[in-house]
């Protein structure tokens, strides 16, 4: 967490320092006038409203916390200004984007009306309350403080989220019917999709050698010499099930050494490759392991399928209407910013996100 708190330094050292109504101030952010008011570094102007320094750099570390959280990245490797300059130049074009087309979907929202009415809010935090267990109020506040956040903030947050999901519903949703033609074809273009898997089910029998014994030659053949009997009678038409109950070292022997049903492609290749060629109740030869030796009994395998078409019509449905809203919520920003009057106040800046949006898909 620490080091997060040190990128609104580094986004400096990446775009340069923005430009201020008063080059004799200080270049500390925000900066305060003659009568103490707090004056903000304004970076652009969307239809008159304004994105400031202090808001961007607050959207940069939050898509530095969700990269490194994707990631599973320990934030304490970036310990350099240069490693932290190379994760800002690689997340502020898309946050320009996304900062931009935000303010004018929330300006839409405005034209329409929308906003979040005290009862929705009410609500909104009883769910909260009720989904992280935070009956108790002090609980709950608490919550909010670890979050560096006050309940006007999370009020200005649910709203912007309620004004933005409303002005895609009412621009994109009356365009997300799927035709059963369409999903039909969907389906028959991406028949991968709908098949499951092939499933295994063995039963495994092993026997360790222990591991201070490692490099006992004694101790491995006393191993293998144990799992060859083991397998012999299983040949003999011994229940493989009470013998791994026996004399298996595995915690599936409690299960009669039952492992599965699982997928294939869960197994190593070197399993693939035996079981292909077994049949149901075949048994493998001994498998040196790093643990010991294993045999498998096949048990059964239920070969791959595609799932009939009427079972994943609402799958289909969903997927299509994802890809569709994507599409058709890229036309709808797009309009809004051709109509936009967007002003920059840091040419640097603005042209990393010229550079973005050029390279954004069409339609």
């Amino acid at each position: 967490m620490k080091k997060l708190l040190f990128v609104a330094a580094a986004a400096v050292m990446v775009f340069g320092a923005v430009p201020r109504a008063d080059s004799s101030a200080s270049s500390k952010s925000p900066r305060a006038s003659s009568s103490g008011d707090v004056i903000e570094q304004v970076l652009v102007k969307v239809n008159g409203d304004i994105i400031t320094k202090t808001e961007l750099e607050a959207q940069q570390i939050q898509a530095i916390r969700e990269r490194l959280n994707r990631q599973s990245v320990d934030p304490g490797l970036l310990k350099s200004d240069e490693q932290l300059k190379k994760v800002l130049a690689e997340v502020t074009p898309q946050v320009l984007v996304n900062a931009i087309d935000e303010l004018l979907l929330l300006q839409h929202g405005k034209e329409l009306n929308l906003h979040l009415t005290d009862d929705q809010f009410k609500q909104i935090v009883a769910n909260i309350r009720k989904e992280q267990g935070l009956s108790d109020d002090k609980k709950f506040q608490e919550a909010l403080a670890q979050e560096n956040m006050t309940m006007d903030d999370l009020r200005k947050s649910m709203e912007k989220r309620m004004i933005i999901e409303q002005v895609q519903r009412a621009e994109v949703g009356s365009k997300l019917t799927i035709t059963e033609e369409e999903a039909r074809q969907y389906y028959a273009r991406h028949p991968e999709e709908f098949t499951d898997a092939t499933m295994i089910t063995l039963r495994e029998i092993m026997i360790e050698v222990p591991s201070t014994s490692a490099a006992s030659s004694a101790a491995d053949q006393a191993a293998l010499a144990k799992i060859n009997d083991a397998r012999a009678r299983a040949l003999r038409a011994e229940d493989f099930a009470k013998l791994a109950a026996e004399v298996s070292n595995s915690a599936s022997k409690a299960n009669g050494g039952l492992i599965g049903p699982f997928s294939r492609d869960d197994m190593s290749p070197t399993l693939q490759a035996i079981v292909d060629k077994m049949t149901p109740g075949e048994i493998t030869q001994p498998i040196r392991t790093a643990k010991g030796y294993q045999i498998f009994k096949l048990e059964s395998v239920k070969p791959a399928a595609v799932q009939p078409f009427d079972s994943v019509r609402d799958v289909i449905s969903d997927k299509v209407a994802a890809a569709r809203t994507q599409t058709e919520m890229r036309k709808f920003l797009a309009r809004l910013r051709t109509q936009a009057i967007i002003e920059w106040k840091n040419e640097e800046l603005k042209k990393v996100y010229e550079k973005q949006i050029a390279a954004e898909p069409i339609g």
